[in-house]
C-alpha cells in the first residue's frame, strides 16, 4: 500500500526565467511573489493540501535565495517576538501560527543543467517506487490525489503527465485512449493537449536520464518514452496557468488579491 505522505514531489526550482528578466535577475523564478509569497509557496501549499509532506527542490540558478527562504521559513512567515531589553535582540521563543509539516530537500543541481539532467542528480533522494514531479512555476486546480491513483490503478507504464488546454507554446500531446501515441516540443495546431507538468513517474524513468548538463527532459526522455508506449496522459479540463511573462505574473497576483485563486483549495 503506498501511502501520500511517503510520495515524494521532486519541483524543478532551476530555471533562470528569462522572459521575467525584470524579476528574476535577482531572484529565482519559483521566488517571485504572488499575492505576498513565492510561486514555490503557492505549489507546495497546493501539494501539501492533498498529502504531500516531503519535497526534493531540484535547484540551480541563484539557489542561494531559496536554501535561504526555508533556513528561515517560519521568521519569514509568522509574527516574531523580540526581547529588546536584554541587550542582544534575540528572538523570544514561539509558536508559527501555521507550521508546516514539511521535510524539504534543498538540492543543487547546477546552475546551467538542463530539466532531465536535474532530474537524474536527485535520484539518491527518492526513496520510493513512485514520486510526483512539477515545474516550479504553474499552478492549477488538478485533483492530484486521482492523478495519483489514475497513475497507480489505471495502467502500468513509467510515467503520467497531466495534459491541459491553455493558449499552447509548451509540448503537444497526442495520444489514443489515453496512451500517448506522441510528444512534440514544438506544437503544431492550436486546441490539443500541452503539458501542464504535474508529472507521476516510477523510478523506472532514471533509464530515460543521465546526469549530464545537456540532458533534458521534454526533448528526448518524454518523446522516448511516448515512442514506447510508457507514457500516459491524465486529461484536466480545469483552471492551469504557467507563470511565464509578465502579464501572466499580474494575472496570478490579481487572481489571488481578489481572493479568485483557484488553485486557493486550503484553509490556512
Amino acid at each position: 500500500m503506498i501511502y501520500i505522505r511517503d510520495v515524494p514531489v521532486v519541483i524543478l526550482c532551476g530555471g533562470t526565467g528569462t522572459r521575467l528578466k525584470m524579476q528574476t535577475e535577482f531572484i529565482p523564478k519559483p521566488m517571485v511573489p504572488i499575492g505576498g509569497k513565492p510561486m514555490l509557496w503557492h505549489i507546495m501549499k497546493y501539494y501539501s493540501h492533498y498529502g504531500f509532506r516531503k519535497f526534493i527542490l531540484a535547484l540551480g540558478y541563484k539557489q542561494e535565495v531559496i536554501k535561504d527562504y526555508f533556513l528561515h521559513f517560519d521568521a519569514i512567515n509568522n509574527d516574531i517576538g523580540v526581547n529588546v531589553g536584554s541587550g542582544d535582540g534575540a528572538p523570544e521563543p514561539y509558536v508559527p501560527d501555521n507550521p508546516e509539516p514539511w521535510t524539504v530537500i534543498l538540492s543543487d543541481t547546477g546552475q546551467y543543467t538542463m530539466k532531465g539532467g536535474r532530474l537524474s542528480r536527485i535520484r539518491k533522494y527518492i526513496d520510493s517506487d513512485i514520486f510526483m514531479m512539477t515545474y516550479g512555476d504553474g499552478i492549477g486546480n488538478v485533483n492530484l490525489k486521482v492523478l495519483l491513483k489514475y497513475h497507480l490503478c489505471f495502467h502500468n507504464k513509467i510515467a503520467t503527465v497531466t495534459g491541459v488546454r491553455p493558449i499552447s507554446r509548451f509540448g503537444e500531446i497526442n495520444h489514443e485512449g489515453g496512451l500517448v501515441t506522441s510528444f512534440s516540443e514544438k506544437p503544431k495546431k492550436d486546441g490539443c493537449l500541452i503539458n501542464g507538468g504535474f508529472f507521476v513517474f516510477n523510478k523506472r524513468i532514471f533509464d530515460y536520464l543521465n546526469d549530464a548538463e545537456n540532458c533534458d527532459l521534454e526533448v528526448g526522455p518524454l518523446e522516448q518514452l511516448a515512442k514506447d508506449q510508457e507514457l500516459m496522459v491524465y486529461k484536466h479540463e480545469g483552471f492551469w496557468r504557467c507563470m511565464d511573462t509578465l502579464n501572466e505574473m499580474i494575472e496570478l497576483d490579481n487572481m489571488w488579491r481578489e481572493g479568485k485563486a483557484k488553485w486557493k483549495i486550503w484553509d490556512k
